[in-house]
């Protein structure tokens, strides 16, 4: 999928314009095929049924950039597409599907953790958390496996649309308590109204203009 798009009237201050995009192919195992390490690469993890796929269609600004799928899941590999030939973004399994088999399970853990620990141009990752409900064990356990690397992560909670909108900040308070942050450094998102497309696209180039974090001082 590659596609060029000409920005709308006034788009100029959209902080991410999707000019190129295209699918680059997917990994199957710790150790098989994967891009050349020639751009920034950005991974977006979250539980599977998070609204994972609806995020990236909207941040993207395409109707069906990431496949919503109605089975939670499903999806077994990372999926790699280059954006803007400006970085990677790399889409990775959602985890922690009740009724997805150990065996299934066994062989997706190595995976998201082997890309996230091998990755030579990970610059950094997007937690999802579904806003309405609790870090799970499986969400706390991906979060305390970034902290130990090191790695920058950006927090978004998806489905706000789902809360009534007086509800929406306490959430995101009770959530940054649990997690530890602020709640500035949480983006409420809702795919079906687009609220927090642009701030989460700020938050991504802001951390591609970064320094890589190994390499950071």
């Amino acid at each position: 999928m590659s596609e060029d798009a000409t920005p709308a009237t006034g788009a100029a201050a959209d902080p991410l314009v999707i000019r190129h995009l295209e699918y680059l192919g997917p990994m199957s195992t710790r150790d098989g095929w994967r891009p050349d390490p020639s751009y920034p690469e950005v991974a977006f993890v979250g539980r599977s049924n998070v609204g994972k796929s609806s995020l990236l269609n909207k941040l993207m600004k395409r109707k069906a950039f990431a496949r919503v799928s109605n089975t939670p899941g499903r999806t077994r590999e990372i999926h790699f597409f280059d954006v803007n030939r400006q970085f990677v973004l790399a889409d990775l399994p959602g985890y922690g599907y009740a009724r997805i088999s150990k065996a299934r399970k066994a062989e997706w853990r190595p995976l998201i953790e082997g890309y996230l620990t091998d990755s030579p141009k990970l610059w950094g990752v997007v937690q999802l958390l579904d806003v309405r409900h609790d870090p799970t064990d499986d969400d706390m356990v991906m979060l305390d496996f970034l902290a130990e690397l090191g790695v920058p992560t950006i927090f978004a909670v998806t489905k706000v649309d789902k809360l009534r909108r007086a509800e929406v900040a306490p959430r995101v308070q009770a959530l940054a308590r649990q997690l530890g942050l602020d709640p500035d450094q949480i983006v409420p998102f809702s795919a079906q109204t687009g609220q927090g497309r642009d701030e989460l696209a700020s938050a991504l180039m802001a951390l591609l203009a970064m320094p890589h974090w190994k390499e950071a001082p």
